[in-house]
């Protein structure tokens, strides 16, 4: 699980250099889509949160629309970045399911789909049981 905020280049070049097989998180990914595509080819998966609803965030939703489905997540990170319309209060876990409804818009899927496939990344990201 990596948490990296303005340092994409200096960052893929670490994990180039130390990551293993197994790839990892990009927590609170927001970035854009040329630091998304480096991410993606070390085998890590793009973790969203309600920095996606933001209206100054069309860089992370571009990322956030194009990447490929079975490696992105969704998260709180709370009590930080609350998505819209609770931006600038504490966020809460609840709100999760604002930041997947505004990724499954920009994604064209129905919530539900991409509950369902976001949850199975969760699972292979994390090594949890089925």
């Amino acid at each position: 699980m990596v948490h990296t905020r303005e340092a994409d280049q200096e960052t893929a070049e670490i994990l180039g250099r130390e990551l293993g097989p197994d790839g990892g998180i990009i927590h609170c990914f927001t970035s854009d889509w040329t630091a998304a595509q480096r991410y993606l080819a070390l085998g890590m998966y793009l973790s969203f949160s309600g920095v996606v609803t933001f209206k100054n965030a069309e860089a992370v939703r571009d990322a956030a629309a194009r990447a490929p489905l079975e490696r992105i997540l969704v998260e709180t990170d709370s009590p930080f970045l609350a998505p819209v319309p609770h931006r600038g209060k504490r966020n809460e876990p609840a709100y999760v399911a604002l930041t997947a409804q505004a990724l499954a818009a920009l994604r064209g899927l129905p919530a539900d789909e991409l509950a369902r496939a976001t949850t199975e990344n969760a699972r292979r990201a994390l090594r949890l049981p089925a």
